[in-house]
């Protein structure tokens, strides 16, 4: 079995933290599984990307423990028109 590298122990800690905290809202935990699983394919030698979704899930997870939060927005990509 491998070892975690320290990045990998936080963001595994953010994972726990974002389940705890949306038990208490209907609809969250399959939408943070589902932003979980989609970012897991990231390379693990893309530290920076890492570190930007990290600390984008921490400000995500403070609105989600706010008691007044009903959803949390999303930004998709937007898809080329032609």
């Amino acid at each position: 079995m491998s070892r975690h590298s320290k990045l990998q122990k936080q963001v595994l800690v953010l994972y726990r933290q974002f389940l705890r905290a949306g038990r208490d809202k209907p609809g969250f935990i399959p939408r943070i599984r589902d932003e979980f699983r989609e970012n897991a394919g990231i390379k693990r030698t893309d530290v920076m990307h890492i570190e930007y979704l990290y600390r984008r899930g921490q400000r995500q997870l403070e609105q989600l423990r706010d008691a007044n939060t009903k959803q949390l927005g999303s930004f998709s990509k937007a898809q080329d028109q032609d």
